[in-house]
């Protein structure tokens, strides 16, 4: 008996395929490359990346290895994460994931962070948008997550302003800093792919 009976997306389709740069209007969402070290130094050196992403980090040989890890997951097809740019500066702007990509279930949960300084213009929500619709039209995967700490307010305005749906809270489901947080799940379906299905 098979271990799964209709993957939704076959196994092989990310590793057999680059990883693509997208675009979010003026934003670029592409892979990290190894100048972006500082940037990514910086954003684990601020205090409220650190809160919500549980790490820090004191070198740019640790940023190095961070940025290294991404095509080695992209690879092994578990998951995909861009560098968000203003292209005309060159300059990092954040950071907008795929995580948990699991191919065969069509699932994925979308992260994000964002540098201090290109808060409050929406980029989160807009590389959110982005991620999410390269995953369901190009990818073709069925459904992505967004959690994020019920203390985290900010990331639920993201949420619902990308889109995501309020489905529920896990209870103490994530070891912060400063103790267990209860988890807001938000959620997006493919609408088009869940019509497909008999």
């Amino acid at each position: 008996m098979p271990s799964h009976p209709f993957p939704v997306v076959a196994p092989g389709w990310m590793r057999d395929n680059e990883q693509p740069d997208l675009r979010a209007g003026d934003l670029l969402l592409r892979s990290w490359l190894p100048h972006d070290a500082p940037a990514v130094l910086a954003a684990f050196s601020d205090p409220a990346i650190q809160r919500w992403h549980r790490r820090s980090m004191t070198s740019l040989d640790q940023a190095a290895d961070w940025i290294a890890q991404w095509p080695v997951r992209w690879r092994t097809e578990t998951d995909a994460c861009w560098a968000v740019t203003d292209p005309a500066a060159d300059e990092v702007l954040g950071r907008v994931s795929l995580r948990d990509i699991h191919l065969a279930e069509g699932l994925a949960q979308v992260t994000y962070w964002i540098l201090p300084d290109a808060r409050g213009r929406e980029v989160s929500v807009r590389a959110a948008v982005e991620a999410t619709r390269w995953a369901f039209e190009d990818l073709g995967l069925h459904r992505v997550e967004l959690h994020h700490s019920t203390y985290n307010t900010a990331s639920c305005l993201v949420a619902d302003k990308a889109g995501f749906a309020y489905e529920g809270t896990l209870r103490s489901a994530l070891l912060h800093a400063d103790g267990w947080h209860d988890m807001e799940v938000h959620a997006r379906i493919n609408e088009p792919a869940r019509a497909r299905r008999p």
